[in-house]
């Protein structure tokens, strides 16, 4: 839920907030999680790219600040960057984000994010739905659609997320 008053982008960096919030043309953006499964996927997701991190090339954070656009910060549940990442605050698009729908998210606002994602230049975004356990996935390509295989995936490079690994 947006907060209505509204703060320069130096002093939404300068602030912190418990748990993170996006922050979209000067509004605060509270982000919806801190339930069970939300963060039983988040961290299994995230563990399933770290732990293969070494021989991917990759760098795998959790709620990580990423400024899609001059005036726009989204805080994805996880993000995959190929290499090392060095930024703090993401201004590379990262290679992949990854989305955890909560039982409050609406497709509007999850769309919204979807859409900042892919004009920054993120090549995949999933979001991943606990409750119904349904998959979606975005490229620049071919937009958002229901993904009804058993394992995610990417190309160049290939990552691949078996779901039965991550929804157990």
């Amino acid at each position: 839920m947006p907060i209505d008053k509204l703060i320069s982008v130096e002093e939404y960096l300068a602030t912190s907030y418990r748990p993170d919030c996006d922050y979209v043309d000067g509004r605060i953006e509270e982000r919806n999680l801190g339930e069970l499964d939300h963060s039983s996927l988040q961290t299994a997701v995230a563990a399933y790219f770290f732990s293969r991190r070494k021989q991917l090339n990759i760098t795998v954070v959790v709620e990580q600040r990423v400024q899609v656009s001059p005036k726009r910060f989204r805080i994805p549940d996880v993000c995959v960057v190929l290499g090392k990442a060095t930024e703090q605050i993401f201004r590379t698009a990262p290679f992949l984000c990854v989305e955890i729908l909560s039982r409050e998210d609406r497709m509007k606002r999850v769309r919204e994010r979807i859409d900042d994602y892919l004009a920054m230049g993120v090549s995949y975004v999933w979001v991943l739905d606990p409750s119904g356990l349904r998959v979606y996935v975005a490229t620049p390509a071919a937009g958002l659609h229901e993904f009804k295989g058993d394992t995610l995936r990417t190309e160049n490079p290939v990552l691949e997320l078996p779901l039965d690994e991550v929804f157990a």
